[in-house]
């Protein structure tokens, strides 16, 4: 009788490992609390999916924060691995401008309908509206949603993709931490997502309005290039995101929460002084439209900057080319793209498997990463997906 094995989550981790593990002919079951798979997969896909990134793999495996320990399922499962396994589904993809991997549709409905129908070919059986309860080393408590009933299921091995907390109502809702101890995981905090400032009222006239063209860094993170959107709570944009890591790095070391900014990058800071003179014969926001501070920037330099420094070029020009902004945190992890945080690299062996549940394997966002957007995000969920299979196949074939 071939082993049984359960996959708790049926998002792109979750899948992969199903992939890999039906290939070896096991009883593969998927357990989903919602009623539909991936739930979160397809919301990131209705703007068009970015599957993937392009760059050298170098440069790729940097943009982790746990980059040596993602390197080498990283580097298995690269871009070009996932495109030539997308084109195996029927789907084309290219490479944006960007280097960004989308499909030819950009949809990501498509690809998953493709995917689901091959593994339930496979033979993977699928069981949605099916909450865990528990999960021991070789069993897992269910509560099926429909009929309200609650049951426990005997496995030989238990693969765990289960995300981390964010967007909780498409399904990942972090109730699994419950099924392990506390010291097994590393808090959550909100990745890619917006910063909160409380602004004044005289900043409501500029929400929605971007910051075009700026660099911002944070603490000691690397300078990043790019545009940013006023928002009524704060600042929200790729470009905030890839300062995620040093704002949170900042909270760790208890420093205050602080974002800097040049808004006018091209310029150095004695030819926008040279352009700050004031004139008799121009109002100060003409000057400094001349200058380069069109209506978004100039009500930031209003609201940011003290006002006996407006008349002072070299000064202000000092300021416009290092703002500092205090925020007063991150946008609620629930409405976050991504998560810091999760299962602790030391708690996991090389093949993702829990020391304290030799049976069960950790992959995707639950696990302790973080990534910007991009693509990596979704990458290292295929490529962590994929190594808990084959770490769940060694650990059976070892039995």
């Amino acid at each position: 009788m071939s082993k049984r094995i359960a996959i708790i989550g049926a998002g792109p981790a979750g899948l992969m490992a199903a992939e890999v593990l039906s290939q070896y002919g096991y009883e593969v079951h998927v357990y989903e609390q919602k009623p539909t798979a991936a739930r979160k997969f397809l919301m990131a896909g209705k703007t068009g999916l970015n599957i993937s990134h392009a760059e050298p793999a170098a440069q790729f495996i940097q943009r982790y924060d746990q980059a040596d320990w993602l390197a080498p399922w990283v580097k298995q499962w690269d871009a070009a691995w996932i495109q030539n396994w997308m084109k195996g589904l029927g789907i084309d993809s290219y490479i944006g401008s960007s280097g960004r991997i989308f499909p030819i549709e950009m949809k990501a409905a498509p690809l998953l309908r493709a995917w689901l129908k091959r593994l339930a070919e496979g033979g993977v059986k699928f069981h949605y509206r099916h909450q865990v309860l528990q999960v021991q080393p070789q069993a897992v408590q269910f509560k099926d949603l429909l009929q309200e009933a609650v049951h426990t299921e005997a496995f030989d091995a238990v693969v765990l993709a289960c995300g981390a907390v964010s967007w909780p109502q498409l399904g990942s809702d972090g109730a699994w931490q419950a099924w392990l101890k506390t010291e097994e995981i590393e808090p959550f905090q909100a990745s890619n997502a917006g910063v909160e400032i409380a602004w004044s009222k005289f900043m409501q006239p500029v929400f929605g309005q971007p910051l075009k063209r700026v660099d911002a860094w944070a603490g000691e993170s690397a300078k990043s290039t790019g545009d940013i959107v006023i928002s009524h709570y704060g600042l929200e944009s790729g470009l905030i995101y890839k300062q995620g890591r040093g704002l949170r790095h900042l909270v760790k070391q208890r420093k205050p929460m602080v974002l800097q900014l040049d808004l006018l990058p091209d310029q150095s800071v004695e030819q926008l002084a040279a352009k700050l003179q004031p004139s008799k014969k121009q109002s100060l926001s003409n000057v400094w439209r001349k200058a380069g501070l069109d209506s978004a920037k100039a009500n930031l330099v209003r609201e940011l900057v003290d006002k006996a420094l407006w008349t002072q070029p070299e000064a202000l020009a000092g300021q416009i080319k290092s703002l500092k902004i205090a925020l007063s945190g991150f946008r609620p992890i629930e409405e976050a793209i991504s998560c810091a945080g999760g299962i602790k690299r030391e708690m996991l062996t090389e093949q993702l498997q829990l020391k304290s549940h030799p049976a069960v394997f950790c992959a995707g966002e639950m696990l302790d990463w973080d990534a910007p957007t991009g693509g990596y995000l979704l990458t290292a969920c295929f490529a962590t997906g994929r190594a808990a299979g084959e770490g769940a196949h060694q650990f059976l074939s070892a039995q």
